[in-house]
């Protein structure tokens, strides 16, 4: 507890940064964060929120191949689906938390296949925006399948 303050700002400090690189990406479809202007409650979240959270959802240009792709080639965060760490995660809902779901009832709930959560943790803001960019230019899953 007595670092919490720590964790919180740093999250929320780099999370700002990479919604806006990702907003920007042209690989991302649309990003999804209170803290950027595009989001259709950012007014609300600035009157409300001293901070935007450590949390970027993001959408892939790109199927659901093109998403697991992504989601496999960062370095340093986990794949997992809980978030609020001091380690980034990212996760896949579509692969993690709606798996047992057919792609039909996915959409129906708003579960894209190529939905991306993004937990940042404490890491160097350089070393996950390198990673998170060499990420969206990978061709293959690694183990998995030829690019």
């Amino acid at each position: 507890m007595k670092t919490l303050h720590l964790l919180v700002q740093q999250q929320t400090s780099t999370a700002l940064r990479m919604a806006k690189i990702l907003e920007a990406h042209p690989k991302v479809a649309h990003a999804y964060y209170p803290g950027l202007p595009s989001h259709p409650e950012h007014q609300l979240a600035k009157r409300q929120m001293t901070g935007f959270g450590g949390a970027v959802n993001f959408v892939i240009d790109g199927d659901l191949i093109r998403t697991i792709k992504f989601v496999d080639a960062p370095k340093i965060p986990c794949i997992a689906p809980s978030f609020g760490g001091c380690e980034s995660i990212v996760d896949q809902p579509a692969m993690i938390s709606y798996w047992d779901l057919s792609q039909s009832d996915r959409i129906k709930y708003g579960m894209k296949d190529n939905l991306v959560r993004f937990s940042f943790g404490v890491e160097d803001f350089e070393d996950l925006n390198d990673d998170v960019l060499q990420a969206l230019e990978t061709k293959q899953i690694v183990g998995l399948c030829d690019g």
